[in-house]
């Protein structure tokens, strides 16, 4: 098994990125660029077109969208909304994403990692999602994170999971 992931093919990038924040937040944002760097890097290898949203909100949109779809109180770092087209109608929306910036900062205080890196991992973790893969179980949970460390190492990050091991992430939706 290779070390490392395939570097992404270039798939062509749609992103329709939402900002949904009370200034100051935006200076604490990664850019466009990073945000695209991270998402084609977990596209892995798909050719094509690819189309997604990401939307960065504050904590009580982010609560409210997680009591709404997951039935949970409280705000959550990342949900994906991964989006199915009907099978005779090939679009490239792969879905979208929403995260909650306020709580990305907190997080990566408390886990001791820099913001740029956890802001890579929720984006890489949330595209993973939005291609069908879960943590659902065990097996599925290392198959995910395996990859996940991949994309991270080759993006130039540190592995996400060898902190505290306090990382927590939502199911897609």
């Amino acid at each position: 098994m290779n070390a490392e992931p395939d570097p992404p093919q270039n798939p062509h990038l749609e992103l329709d990125l939402q900002i949904a924040l009370q200034p100051p937040q935006e200076a604490a944002l990664p850019t466009q660029a990073d945000l695209e760097q991270w998402v084609k890097a977990a596209l892995e290898g798909k050719m094509g077109e690819v189309a997604l949203t990401i939307r960065l909100v504050e904590k009580d949109e982010s609560a409210s969208l997680n009591q709404q779809y997951r039935a949970k109180r409280g705000p959550t770092n990342v949900l994906s909304f991964p989006f199915e087209p009907p099978a005779d109608v090939p679009l490239p929306l792969l879905g979208d994403l929403v995260i909650c910036a306020p709580l990305v900062a907190q997080e990566a205080l408390a886990q001791g990692k820099t913001a740029r890196a956890h802001w890579a991992h929720l984006v890489v973790h949330g595209v993973l999602h939005l291609r069908g893969y879960d943590h659902l179980d065990d097996l599925a949970a290392d198959e995910m994170e395996d990859l996940e460390r991949k994309i991270m190492a080759y993006l130039g990050f540190d592995d996400p999971y060898m902190n505290d091991g306090t990382v927590e992430y939502d199911d897609n939706v």
